[in-house]
């Protein structure tokens, strides 16, 4: 009898394969108090926060939710969201060798 493989929680797995990506984000401060975000980016993406960190934040999960709907429909992902960012970069990593 073969083993079963664990399934990983759902959508997880899928986006493990869209890595890091980069957007614009546009943060204005509204009359009544706090910020509100939105990005030219992720068509539907509007974040509201009390401060700018908060809406920024707040952005970011709408956007990676935004991603899982479109994995989990089949959707195609936003223009900007489908180009993977994978710059070259350096890393200082500690080692310990005792």
């Amino acid at each position: 009898m073969t083993p079963k493989r664990k399934r990983s929680p759902r959508g997880q797995r899928r986006l493990a394969q869209v890595d890091e990506v980069t957007i614009h984000l546009h943060v204005q401060g509204l009359e009544e108090g706090g910020y509100l975000a939105t990005s030219p980016d992720v068509p539907g993406l509007v974040a509201e926060g009390r401060s700018v960190m908060e809406a920024v934040e707040i952005a970011q999960g709408l956007t990676r939710k935004i991603v899982e709907s479109c994995l989990d429909h089949g959707d195609p992902l936003p223009t900007a969201l489908a180009k993977l960012n994978r710059p070259a970069f350096d890393l200082l990593v500690p080692v310990s060798i005792r």
